[in-house]
């Protein structure tokens, strides 16, 4: 299954937001904020023809491919699961997209970014009801304990997240700073996930 491995600065040109694909990172020094960074990537990146509607829901679902990290692949599979389970299909992919283990993960605080959580959680460092996930994919439910490693709690870095973490933690997690745990109380709204996204736009884009 191929990943995209070349800069990710080059993502958030072409949606001309910051994605945060690097964590605190992109908080400074990012392209976006420089003058060349307004511009898409590559010789056509300054072009600024309409967008037709196709194209509008071409970019929403390519921007929230891109915000969690997954191939095309992935990310019509949970498309395919969510137009199947009752209720708004929007609504529901989004739903799905939050509860992966990795964005749990980087949602807590425990990661950097999303793409940290996710070698976290490929590294065997993060525990689902004490017991060691390390599928990135995995889903998490209602009343799941989310905890890590004592190798990775003893570690710089995760001190310094953790830091900062309770005043960044959505209202469907609670973290305890202590025990540096999490639990997930509830499933994320439409308004609650990582990054505002059109959900219509990409049911629309999946719907021609």
């Amino acid at each position: 299954m191929s990943r995209y491995l070349g800069s990710v600065c080059k993502l958030c040109r072409r949606e001309k937001e910051k994605l945060f694909l690097k964590g605190e990172r992109c908080s400074s020094n990012c392209t976006l904020e420089r003058k060349r960074g307004k511009n898409g990537p590559g010789q056509h990146g300054a072009t600024k023809s309409k967008m037709s509607d196709y194209a509008k829901h071409l970019r929403e679902k390519q921007r929230a491919r891109r915000i969690y990290d997954l191939t095309e692949e992935q990310f019509s599979h949970y498309y395919e699961v969510a137009e199947k389970m009752k209720g708004s299909t929007g609504d529901n992919l989004l739903k799905i997209l939050e509860m992966r283990l990795d964005n749990v993960v980087s949602r807590l605080g425990l990661a950097s970014s999303k793409k940290m959580a996710r070698q976290v959680v490929n590294h065997g460092n993060v525990l689902v009801n004490e017991k060691k996930i390390d599928v990135p994919r995995y889903q998490v439910k209602i009343g799941d304990i989310i905890t890590v490693s004592e190798k990775y709690k003893a570690g710089v870095v995760i001190k310094k997240l953790v830091e900062k973490t309770v005043s960044t933690v959505p209202t469907w997690l609670s973290f305890d700073k202590n025990k540096v745990a999490g639990t997930v109380v509830g499933e994320p709204l439409a308004g609650e996930v990582s990054h505002p996204i059109n959900s219509q736009l990409i049911v629309e884009y999946y719907s021609k």
